[in-house]
């Protein structure tokens, strides 16, 4: 009779543990429109800075993560973030790219309705360039990349629905590379599908030396929504 519950203790103990691995188990994706202003200056590495003129324009950012229960394995998330925008100086017109994809490894340091909080690094590869419309066109690549640290905390009012949020990116190997975001979101429970809808103001600054050859100073920032769909 012992063994007969000990036995039942165990597989109890195992399903137990295989719910809970469910329920840490996640998968998400989300999309953000950010209109953003533009500010700064680059030029090649020995040429002037010159002042530029930029619009405002419309930026975005595509994302997807995976996280786990595995201890000491990093969860993962890769976004896409779209950020351009025309320019002009003198008689001269031009496009600003910088256009960048952000690998992100990080571990759940707390995680209930209250308060969670995310850390770990990340690595934001440029994939952009400076173009200007001239006779013949001069195109220089902006495609070097950026070693950062990460971090995602997120404040919740239990039973409301409602969070704040702070998600930073900063710069270790180029210290004055940074891109943060803060805002306000509204959680809404699905019986498959959890839905989280975001606005807030986000910022990324770019100053960099030789970096592709180029010096810059550039800030995009500016108000964005958007909204996550958590599995």
């Amino acid at each position: 009779m012992k063994k007969v519950i000990l036995i039942s203790s165990l597989f109890a103990a195992m399903a137990a543990g295989n719910a809970t691995a469910d329920t840490l188990l996640g998968f998400k994706v989300g999309a953000d429109y950010w209109q953003a202003d533009t500010s700064g200056t680059f030029a090649n590495v020995g040429t002037a800075q010159p002042d530029y003129n930029f619009d405002s324009s419309s930026q975005g950012s595509l994302w997807v993560s995976f996280e786990h229960p595995i201890p000491l394995i990093p969860n993962v998330m890769v976004r896409e973030n779209r950020i351009k925008d025309d320019f002009s100086v003198a008689s001269t017109s031009g496009k600003a790219d910088l256009s960048n994809t952000d690998f992100v490894l990080y571990y759940e340091l707390l995680d209930n309705d209250l308060v969670s909080l995310d850390v770990g690094g990340a690595y934001k590869l440029m994939h952009g360039s400076y173009r200007f419309e001239t006779t013949p066109i001069v195109e220089t690549e902006v495609d070097s990349g950026v070693v950062m640290a990460y971090a995602n905390a997120m404040v919740g009012i239990p039973g409301l629905g409602l969070f704040g949020f702070a998600d930073v990116m900063a710069g270790l190997n180029e210290t004055s590379v940074h891109d943060f975001q803060l805002g306000l979101g509204w959680h809404f429970d699905g019986i498959a599908v959890d839905t989280r809808v975001r606005v807030g103001y986000r910022q990324f600054n770019f100053d960099v030396n030789d970096f592709s050859g180029t010096n810059a100073n550039l800030t995009f920032d500016g108000v964005f929504a958007g909204v996550e769909l958590d599995f």
